[in-house]
């Protein structure tokens, strides 16, 4: 009886435990870390993280590494790539755990859920485009993992909103649906319409700018999605480095499908290429029209290259 009771006590006087704040915006906090705060104490309180490890030793964990974007950048390509090493476990599906307010109030645990099962040894990666766009987002991935490190595959902006509006064109065609031109949604007025949402996912120093208050540059590798396309083993040479890898993947695991017209990929004999939807031509535009963007996107450019110091062969 008295063993019950002093157990009794210690449950009652058990200090609380609440998850550290990120060093950011310590005098003021914010909505986004009240809320991750919740989702913390929830799954503490619930005793979620119960690891569900399977015979063998693996287990599903939180991502070391995110591929955070661009849409249309060649974050599907860099995935597919990157799985090529032994010690990258990927997750399939993009799961907008950070910019869908549906999945973030579900909690670490479901985040968790989401990922591939995969060893100590061994990193677990998932990608969602959108991650880069998103205001939230940043903040939120900070407060989860302030030592996270990202990957950021970018393109040629003019080329970024074409293939945009080409993906969203034949999502329309698949399911029998019309939709405008792509000149309808680049002119409007007479002029360059700046806001259309494929020209503000371009602007890559904006949203760089976000992400940079939250992690260090070095902590944020950016591929360069056009040399990826061209010669794809330098890129990934890079990003094993970043990561730091042991250098596995090698030349002889890159072909070029000339039916394709793009890189494909050779593991242990058996090769596989993206899915057909991957390098659609772009549709014709008007060689005006084309420069007028391409002028438009010079100085967001230029400020880009000065804020991560390195420049990128784009128009």
């Amino acid at each position: 009886m008295a063993a019950f009771l002093l157990g009794a006590v210690l449950l009652i006087v058990q200090p609380q435990i609440v998850p550290s704040r990120p060093a950011i915006n310590s005098n003021a906090e914010t909505s986004s870390q009240s809320v991750q705060r919740e989702l913390l104490k929830k799954t503490s309180q619930k005793n979620d993280f119960k690891e569900n490890i399977p015979s063998n030793g693996s287990c599903q964990q939180l991502p070391q590494t995110i591929i955070i974007g661009v849409r249309k950048g060649g974050t599907r390509a860099l995935l597919e790539m990157l799985s090529l090493h032994p010690d990258i476990a990927a997750a399939e599906n993009e799961v907008h755990f950070f910019d869908w307010e549906d999945h973030y109030r579900n909690g670490l645990q479901w985040y968790i859920n989401q990922m591939p099962f995969s060893y100590p040894h061994q990193i677990t990666v998932e990608k969602t485009p959108a991650y880069f766009t998103s205001p939230k987002v940043p903040e939120r991935v900070y407060n989860m993992n302030q030592s996270m490190r990202l990957l950021l595959i970018l393109r040629d902006p003019s080329e970024r909103v074409l293939s945009d509006y080409t993906q969203v064109f034949y999502n329309h065609m698949q399911k029998h649906k019309p939709y405008p031109s792509i000149e309808q949604f680049l002119i409007k007025n007479g002029e360059l319409n700046v806001d259309y949402k494929a020209i503000n996912r371009s602007l890559y120093y904006i949203h760089m700018q976000n992400w940079l208050k939250y992690f260090p540059l070095d902590h944020i590798h950016i591929v360069d999605g056009d040399k990826l396309i061209k010669d794809p083993f330098p890129e990934i040479e890079k990003v094993e480095r970043f990561l730091k890898l042991s250098p596995q993947i090698n030349a002889s695991n890159f072909y070029f499908n000339k039916t394709k017209g793009f890189y494909c990929l050779r593991d242990s004999g058996r090769e596989r290429c993206l899915h057909e939807s991957k390098g659609r031509a772009h549709p014709q535009v008007d060689t005006r029209l084309l420069e007028k963007l391409q002028e438009y996107f010079h100085e967001p450019n230029k400020k880009f290259f000065e804020l991560v110091g390195r420049t990128f062969d784009w128009h």
